[in-house]
């Protein structure tokens, strides 16, 4: 079983409302309820999207007829570029590959995240390295092109070796990580259970306290959407994302160890007399 989403916007693209219906029942069913109590002149549904390709195609080729009376510049040079990504627009199909997904950000990948709540999401993906302790972001490496995350294993742990001046000795991954290539570094797949160790065992138990640290990212650190262009502004909102997630830490470790030396420092300045100690022992 499927569920689709019925969604009503505005001319600018804002959300008015939305609907959840079962997958295989037509979307003409729930329309009515949609639409219901709200007042509009036109309403653009699926079978204008032809109509709505009819009005681009016309606009492309019109641009095209009057390209030669664009000088040479930086003005010609974008409606270039504008034209060449529309004609990818319109020549797209459902099944292509390298589909287009944005025209302000064509570097849109679309993921597949294999999960019953979100299950595709659209962005760059992003490798992030922690310690197993403390939960310290040392790698955060974006990699454009949706790669398996088998393969984006050896150039994070690069990354992380020239960030910390060493090489890691361990690394605990979760399964989508099978079939890596690294052999520099001893690697722990989620769901292992032969030759363990005891400490083995204990800090492939640890794998998950990553999870929490991506969700802080996301929330906390803006790290869910990306306010810089192109792939370059991908790399570094990731690497400023770690950073600012590495500060909060740091002054949440700050805060608590400020809290204890003010603690000592009132007990010091202020001793508790004899009343106070037999009080406290009643």
């Amino acid at each position: 079983m499927t569920t689709k989403i019925l969604a009503l916007t505005d001319a600018l693209s804002n959300l008015a409302r939305f609907r959840l219906m079962p997958g295989q029942r037509y979307d003409s069913v729930d329309v009515p309820p949609l639409i219901d109590g709200i007042a509009f002149d036109g309403l653009i549904a699926d079978k204008a999207l032809r109509q709505l390709k009819g009005y681009t195609g016309r606009i492309r080729r019109e641009l095209r007829r009057h390209l030669e009376d664009i000088a040479e510049g930086p003005l010609r040079q974008k409606v270039l570029e504008a034209l060449w990504l529309v004609g990818r627009l319109l020549e797209q199909t459902p099944k292509s590959k390298n589909k287009i997904y944005s025209l302000h950000e064509p570097e849109v990948d679309c993921i597949s995240k294999g999960k019953a709540r979100v299950r595709y999401e659209f962005g760059t993906k992003v490798s992030l390295a922690t310690t197993l302790d403390g939960g310290f972001v040392v790698g955060a490496r974006s990699f454009p092109g949706n790669p398996y995350d088998g393969h984006t294993l050896a150039p994070a742990l690069e990354q992380v070796a020239i960030l910390i001046d060493q090489v890691p000795a361990l690394a605990v991954v979760d399964r989508g990580y099978r079939g890596h290539s690294v052999t520099t570094t001893k690697v722990l797949i989620s769901g292992t259970r032969r030759g363990l160790t005891p400490l083995l065992a204990k800090l492939l138990r640890r794998r998950s306290a990553i999870e929490p640290e991506i969700g802080h990212m996301k929330t906390d650190g803006r790290l869910a959407r990306c306010p810089l262009k192109g792939r370059i502004g991908d790399a570094i909102f990731a690497v400023l994302c770690a950073c600012g997630h590495n500060i909060r830490k740091i002054l949440a470790h700050l805060r608590t160890l400020w809290v204890l030396l003010f603690h000592l420092i009132g007990a010091m300045i202020r001793p508790e007399t004899s009343h106070q100690r037999e009080a406290l022992a009643a």
